[in-house]
């Protein structure tokens, strides 16, 4: 069983554990369009309900670099090839620019984590399903179904991939100089459990009669949602109209 990370969910009764899924889709929304359209400050404003986020659901912010260290070393060079690669007064336009692709990528990447650490699949599921409702196609259920089981393979595709690189640690992978021949001796046995994985799964559900007409959870919102709503709708408007 995979370990927990910063992707697994975290059972809880904080304020963000108990935001309707739905609020918590659109705050995702809402935030990364901001972040499309505001500046490096308006950008770093968008930050501060992130990061009170995760201060209230006590997520470390060591295991959160520990999960996105892959991550970093690819921003660093987005933010190296941006900066060199703007025109602009003494690179000052370039570092600006690399800045703020650089910072809307972790802020969507941090959301994200927030998103699935504080959300259960059942919740997931039945927002997605509420989302869609309008539509005419039948599928729906599958499509809410599998973004939910996408969320939970999430840390164990991560868990499979730690146990992957450990295992060429072990027989000296370093020693091989060509990057072709280490990605592809660690990208096939990956690919490999995963598709094993999820076909245990779809056997699993086969087994257990799994349909898609099922009663599913039944949503209602709060006063804290709304509160939460005015108070992410009013960050993203000061993010793109004052800063």
């Amino acid at each position: 069983m995979a370990e927990l990370t910063s992707f697994s969910y975290h059972p809880g009764l904080s304020l963000i554990h108990k935001i309707d899924a739905r609020f918590k889709l659109f705050f995702i929304a809402a935030i990364s369009v901001s972040s499309l359209n505001s500046s490096l400050l308006g950008i770093s404003m968008l930050f501060m309900p992130v990061f009170c986020g995760f201060i209230i659901v006590r997520i470390s912010f060591l295991e959160i670099i520990k999960d996105l260290y892959i991550l970093l070393i690819f921003l660093i060079i987005v933010f190296a090839v941006r900066a060199f690669s703007t025109d602009g007064v003494v690179l000052y336009e370039g570092l600006v620019e690399g800045s703020v692709v650089s910072l809307r990528i972790i802020l969507i990447a941090l959301l994200g984590m927030l998103f699935t650490s504080t959300t259960r699949t059942a919740d997931v599921k039945a927002a997605i399903d509420w989302i869609l409702k309008p539509f005419p196609f039948n599928f729906k259920s599958r499509i809410s179904t599998m973004t939910g089981l996408m969320m939970r393979f999430i840390p164990i595709i991560m868990e499979q991939a730690r146990e992957t690189s450990t295992a060429q640690k072990a027989r000296c992978i370093e020693n091989r100089k060509n990057p072709i021949y280490r990605t592809a001796r660690f990208s096939i046995p990956l690919l490999g459990k995963i598709f094993n994985n999820a076909d245990r799964i779809s056997m699993a559900m086969e087994a257990r009669c799994y349909s898609d007409i099922r009663t599913g959870l039944k949503l209602s919102s709060k006063i804290n949602d709304w509160i939460a709503l005015s108070v992410i709708v009013s960050i993203c408007i000061i993010s793109v109209l004052y800063l």
